[in-house]
């Protein structure tokens, strides 16, 4: 299913997602996370080194879910990591202005110190629930 201009416009408004990685082991790992929506995927970013990170590197399979009540969408498929700090702290930065605007630059002074990765989802499956077909 690709997404319905409905479903980008939900997706373009400030929401959390909920990312599920593959735990080697096989219970699902879910994180919060900030995202937004570009073109046919969703870009994410993450600090080296934390959990989701480690299983996206052995399996880039994930999903993620938003919400809004009963109204959602489940987006499944393939990430690509980007490792080059000029694009992964350029992608943090934006996110933080996303969900933070002026006040976002205390968080980004912090994100600068870090080794941050992006994680870009491509969309391969989607449900959804509460939206027009």
């Amino acid at each position: 299913m690709e997404l319905t201009e409905q479903m980008r416009d939900f997706l373009s408004e400030r929401r959390f997602a909920v990312l599920a990685t593959n735990d080697q082991d096989g219970p699902p790992q879910q994180t919060v996370m900030w995202y937004e929506l570009v073109d046919d995927y969703v870009l994410m970013n993450t600090a080296r080194g934390r959990v989701k990170d480690s299983h996206l590197q052995r399996d880039p399979r994930a999903s993620i879910c938003i919400e809004d009540g009963y109204r959602y969408l489940t987006i499944s498929g393939t990430v690509a990591l980007e490792d080059d700090q000029t694009t992964a702290q350029a992608d943090i930065a934006r996110l933080a202005r996303r969900y933070h605007g002026a006040q976002a630059d205390a968080q980004i002074a912090q994100f600068q110190k870090q080794h941050r990765v992006t994680i870009r989802l491509t969309i391969e499956h989607v449900i959804a629930n509460g939206f027009d077909r």
